[in-house]
């Protein structure tokens, strides 16, 4: 039976949720960005959030993150209220956060860049191992190790963003606009990585200005409009809803 789009409820969660956000409100000053949102990611799960520019999304993953705090509500991750810890601590916790932009070290090569996605650990012998890892998901992050960051092509600095959040093997990444700006044959091979790295367990809250990809990668997906989230479904589901296509799919 099809899995139908619904509106979505307050309190959306599950019991075997890695992440569970409840009844999250953020402002920046006086302004409100997030209203009263709840979602959950599962254990392994692919979840995306879809929405027009400014509706909140890149927010929810800051909060998440320990970035912003948030004025109510409260995160949860492997049952553990995470909402007032600081990024660092966050990451401790096994949640990464891949933000928009890269974000990487233009005066750093490649290996000192992945190596700074270990700083919360200190074993080096596990920290090779990242390292192999990370070079075997991207083969070109091999041949350019030596290189500084910024003598990469858009691409290069993308995967090494997402080499450098997955040295920890985090249990929830947060991946922030990973095909923003970059040619398709890239995009590709990034979502490539994204359900690789997905099948080896670790669970994805996946913002993507391209929705059609998002939702073709996802298991369940939100829509947020305005700093609200108005509509849940399955990532098939979604792709089918008469106000996702037209509103976000480009279809009439």
């Amino acid at each position: 039976m099809k899995t139908q789009t619904s509106p979505h409820r307050e309190g959306d969660s599950t019991p075997s949720a890695a992440l569970q956000v409840r009844h999250l409100i953020i402002r920046y000053g006086s302004t409100s960005v997030l209203h009263d949102i709840s979602l959950y990611v599962g254990s392994g799960e692919v979840v995306a959030l879809i929405g027009a520019n400014g509706a909140g999304k890149s927010t929810t993953l800051r909060a998440i993150s320990g970035l912003v705090p948030p004025v109510s509500g409260e995160i949860r991750f492997r049952g553990e209220v995470i909402s007032r810890l600081s990024p660092a601590a966050v990451v401790r916790k096994g949640v990464v956060h891949c933000p928009e932009g890269r974000r990487i070290f233009s005066r750093l090569t490649v290996r000192e860049n992945l190596r700074l996605g270990y700083y919360t650990r200190r074993d080096a012998a596990e920290e090779r191992n990242a390292l192999e890892r990370i070079y075997g998901l991207f083969p070109i992050l091999r041949e350019r190790q030596n290189q500084l960051g910024e003598t990469l092509s858009g691409g290069e600095q993308q995967m090494l963003a997402i080499g450098r959040a997955l040295m920890i093997r985090p249990e929830l990444l947060l991946l922030d606009e990973p095909s923003l700006g970059l040619a398709p044959l890239v995009v590709e091979k990034i979502f490539e990585t994204i359900e690789s790295i997905n099948k080896e367990g670790t669970a994805v809250l996946l913002v993507e200005q391209n929705a059609h990809l998002a939702l073709q990668a996802a298991a369940r997906a939100y829509v947020l409009e305005n700093g609200r989230i108005v509509l849940t479904g399955s990532g098939s589901a979604l792709l089918t809803d008469d106000r996702v296509r037209k509103a976000y799919l480009g279809e009439l």
